[in-house]
């Protein structure tokens, strides 16, 4: 099983799934600005990718710095409380796998997840190769 945490107006997120799908796999779609998170759903993310809400934390193209939390002296409950009101502040995407999980970004970070890759060559949208003829990873 599967799980990304996506955002489909999202490049990166959009680069994941593409990824994920042209491996074989069907996995399940959560588009978290739709759905919203809960505090036991992100600290569960956070402390199984090992991240905190700060290293999780989206700093462009958000509101982070409308509301303050680039600010040094925020606590990492302030933006853990930000993010469950301003879904888009949590980083994304972020994939769950048997294998673990992890804040996808770069794209290519999805093929430590997975146990089957898929056929090479294979790009981003860009045109950027992620893993060669071979079916190989490029980077």
């Amino acid at each position: 099983m599967i799980v990304i945490h996506h955002n489909p107006d999202c490049g990166t997120s959009r680069n994941v799934l593409k990824v994920i799908e042209a491996a074989g796999y069907q996995p399940i779609i959560i588009e978290y600005l739709k759905e919203g998170w809960t505090r036991p759903q992100l600290l569960g993310l956070f402390a199984a990718a090992n991240l905190t809400p700060l290293t999780a934390l989206r700093k462009t193209k958000s509101p982070a710095e409308e509301l303050g939390l680039l600010a040094p002296n925020v606590t990492d409950e302030d933006i853990l409380k930000a993010m469950l009101e301003h879904p888009i502040l949590v980083n994304r995407p972020i994939v769950c796998t048997e294998k673990g999980v992890k804040l996808c970004r770069p794209s290519e970070v999805v093929l430590d997840l997975l146990t089957q890759w898929p056929p090479g060559p294979f790009a981003k949208e860009d045109g950027e190769l992620i893993l060669d003829s071979d079916g190989q990873r490029v980077n």
